[in-house]
């Protein structure tokens, strides 16, 4: 799923223009990484929650020439489902088809 099918989601269900569904959809992502960014936590109530980590330093290695390189401490988003979340039936794997 990618941001236009959320826009398309919206326009179906509520009827609105594609303009102003476009314009909440991406009203609610700006104030989702203005928070984000801030360090914020985001919770969604039956869905999940977003937490920003901090990321430990660490060391690399260079693939062409083997040197160590340092790894700069970061941060990460990261998300923890909800419980209707994590209640929904996971898809099956695509079987791979026989060869003759």
């Amino acid at each position: 799923m990618i941001k236009l099918d959320i826009v398309n989601a919206i326009v179906q269900k509520t009827n609105i223009t594609r303009t102003k569904a476009e314009q909440a959809v991406e009203t609610v992502f700006e104030a989702m990484k203005n928070s984000l960014g801030r360090g914020r936590r985001i919770e969604l109530r039956r869905f999940g929650v977003f937490n920003v980590k901090p990321r430990k330093t660490g060391i690399g290695r260079n693939p062409r020439t083997g040197q160590q390189v340092n790894i700069p401490p970061g941060k990460a988003v990261r998300f923890k489902p909800g419980k209707e979340l994590q209640a929904l039936p996971t898809p099956a794997a695509p079987t791979p088809a026989a060869k003759s």
